[in-house]
């Protein structure tokens, strides 16, 4: 498989690699389906799998229009102080294409507008990353929808970062348009394996300075990443695209049994029910406290515009008070020296 590197700084070498060895360059991969999607593994294989056979340090479990899993692997690694640090993420379907969203704290609403997910990302203090852009068989974004929100004027709509290097056929297809782009909006490139299989993961990452989830957030805002992948070839892909198929053919089996023959096979999202529960009621909780949050902002917007609408209403109510004062007093002059011309008229008649 041939690889592909690629930084916005220029072409790497042998120096840079030295100098990246003295910095501490850490590798993310934060585009990882699971299960609980169109993926292969459980969420515990795919921890299992990054601490024993990459050198990632970051992963991230993005699958479509789901958390679990994500949240899943993260709960495991924190129990066993594993090496690996692990965010939550979700590719989530929008009216434009798909967005990947990264430091979740909440699943995102799919089928809504772009500009409404993004601020919903970063609402929740998240990254907004645009995946496989141009693809038209995966739900790339075109031109168009990326330019849109570049170009928005709300502060919670803008892109963090383009995913310029995708070892897939989706990640292949707009790969030099995606590092045109990005140079012209001025933003940085990140790598990922959108993996589907657990020996995938890792084929596409991102080099960012530190080590930690924290270090890879402040470099994607900062600009100071740097990706590189593999290329599949047909006969991968074909592997890839078998394992799915088998997968899913198990999905189909669990649907049947559940919905027409009434039995209890619920579906397979590699998380087990009681850590589903508990996952739930953290969700149910974080939605009730922002909506609480947007409430009282709403209200203190409110009372602030009030406070505003009273000040104008009181300044316009003075103004009018000044206006019809100056008047009366400007009247009352007037009327006075017409009655002193016409008695100095009366006094002094003209010759």
């Amino acid at each position: 498989m041939k690889q592909v590197d690629g930084s916005p700084r220029g072409s790497r070498d042998d120096e840079s690699a030295v100098s990246r060895d003295e910095v501490r360059l850490g590798k993310a991969d934060i585009h990882i389906h699971s299960v609980a999607s169109d993926g292969t593994a459980a969420a515990a294989q795919i921890l299992n799998h990054a601490e024993r056979h990459t050198d990632l340090d970051v992963i991230a479990i993005a699958d479509h229009e789901r958390v679990e899993a994500a949240f899943e692997c993260q709960r495991l690694a924190i129990e066993r102080g594993s090496r690996v640090h692990v965010v939550v993420a979700e590719e989530v379907t929008t009216r434009s294409g798909h967005v990947l969203g990264v430091f979740l704290q909440a699943r995102l609403r799919r089928n809504q507008r772009l500009e409404t997910t993004i601020a919903e990302i970063h609402e929740q203090g998240g990254l907004a990353i645009v995946p496989h852009p141009f693809s038209a068989f995966t739900l790339g974004l075109r031109k168009s929808a990326i330019m849109r929100v570049h170009l928005s004027t709300d502060p919670l709509v803008y892109w963090d970062a383009l995913e310029g290097f995708n070892p897939s056929t989706a990640g292949r297809y707009g790969r030099a348009a995606t590092a045109r782009i990005a140079a012209e909006l001025g933003l940085p490139l990140v790598g990922n394996s959108d993996a589907h299989t657990v020996d995938t993961i890792g084929d596409g990452y991102t080099l960012f300075p530190g080590r930690t989830a924290e270090d890879y957030r402040r470099a994607v805002l900062a600009g100071s990443t740097s990706g590189s992948c593999v290329i599949w070839g047909p006969a991968k892909e074909i592997v890839i695209y078998g394992q799915q198929v088998r997968k899913q053919a198990r999905d189909v089996s669990r649907w049947g049994r559940r919905y027409l023959l009434r039995k209890e096979a619920p579906r397979d999202l590699g998380v087990p029910p009681e850590q589903l529960a508990r996952q739930r009621e953290g969700e149910r909780r974080y939605l009730l406290e922002r909506e609480e949050r947007r409430r009282a902002t709403a209200a203190a917007d409110g009372s602030a515009a009030a406070s505003a609408t009273s000040a104008d209403n009181s300044t316009t109510a003075g103004r009018s008070l000044a206006r019809r004062l100056l008047a009366a007093r400007t009247g009352a002059r007037a009327r006075s020296m017409a009655a002193d011309a016409g008695r100095r008229e009366v006094e002094e008649p003209p010759a």
